[in-house]
């Protein structure tokens, strides 16, 4: 295996069961970790002050996405107005944004695997250096429904590949490392379980297939280029649903992938805005797409507010 973040138990990484798992020894003999595209560090700020007290982090594709759900969580909690127009700690760099409020973080990450793992490297040394334990993550976004009415909740079991392999792979260093995209079976479940309690929504747990692309990797028919028939796009839509895939988006691997790296409890939640196996363009009307899109952020506050309520009555 290449050199890499693939062994989580050789020396270098943050000991203790809940704690947040690094596994690179150069930080260590680091005088100051810059987190660059977050426009935090180790010498410019106090991590620790600042997002020691974190324990539900919600990443998302948008920015716009992501502070509205750190508005939504501020009154589902009773910790602020809905309508404040909560600050940007990331706001000296346009990479990406962050909100929080309590012990929740909202993050954007932008779109597809390159961008999202910039963020989660810094993301989790970030959680790190700010000594968090007991962490969960949650990637909430949109995505492409198989065989789903639109709509539809999915609560991803595995991701995988667009061959329907439950696997990451990235080349480091000229070779090619394999890693795990298993998520938190016991988070899936939780999850599942508050869909059913709110009752708003069908809410369903299945494969996602992560794509390193929107068009011909996802087989739509409607970009610049296809190589394919419409006979074809269906049969591998086809195999895929056989596989137990039930939506399509870009993310999901490398975001299980370094969950399981780092020892964080992780889980994907995406609303399916279409039917692949009916069509490649979204065609509802935008207050339709609007509403869709509010439903993880539904499902993961309902949850996150039944563990603080837990946690409280300890």
């Amino acid at each position: 295996m290449a050199p890499g973040f693939g062994d989580e138990e050789k020396n270098g990484e943050c000991k203790g069961p809940k704690s947040i798992k690094v596994n690179n020894p150069h930080l260590d003999s680091m005088k100051e970790d810059i987190l660059y595209h977050f426009n935090l560090g180790t010498a410019s700020h106090d991590l620790p002050a600042m997002f020691g007290d974190v324990k539900f982090v919600c990443v998302g594709g948008s920015p716009w996405r992501m502070k509205a759900f750190i508005q939504y969580i501020a009154g589902e909690l009773g910790l602020g107005d809905p309508k404040t127009d909560y600050p940007n700690i990331c706001e000296g760099t346009d990479r990406y944004n962050m909100y929080k409020v309590g012990p929740v973080l909202s993050v954007s990450h932008g779109m597809g695997i390159p961008s999202i793992a910039i963020m989660l490297h810094e993301l989790i040394k970030l959680l790190y250096h700010a000594k968090c334990s007991d962490v969960t993550v949650v990637r909430i976004g949109t995505s492409g429904g198989i065989g789903l009415k639109p709509g539809t909740v999915v609560i991803t079991k595995q991701s995988v590949d667009a061959r329907f392999q439950p696997q990451f792979e990235q080349v480091i260093l000229g070779k090619t490392v394999v890693h795990s995209t298993d998520l938190d079976e016991d988070l899936t479940e939780e999850l599942l379980q508050c869909g059913a309690e709110l009752d708003e929504f069908e809410t369903v747990v299945g494969n996602t297939m992560c794509t390193l692309d929107f068009y011909e990797g996802q087989a739509r028919l409607d970009g610049a280029f296809c190589s394919y028939t419409e006979e074809d796009k269906q049969n591998y839509l086809a195999e895929a649903y056989s596989a137990g895939v039930r939506n399509i988006e870009m993310e999901s691997s490398v975001f299980a992938a370094m969950c399981k790296l780092s020892g964080l409890r992780g889980a994907v939640v995406c609303v399916a805005l279409l039917d692949r196996l009916k069509g490649d363009q979204l065609t509802s009307p935008h207050d339709v797409l609007h509403n869709f899109q509010q439903r993880p952020q539904i499902l993961v506050g309902h949850y996150i507010k039944k563990q603080l309520n837990a946690s409280q009555k300890k």
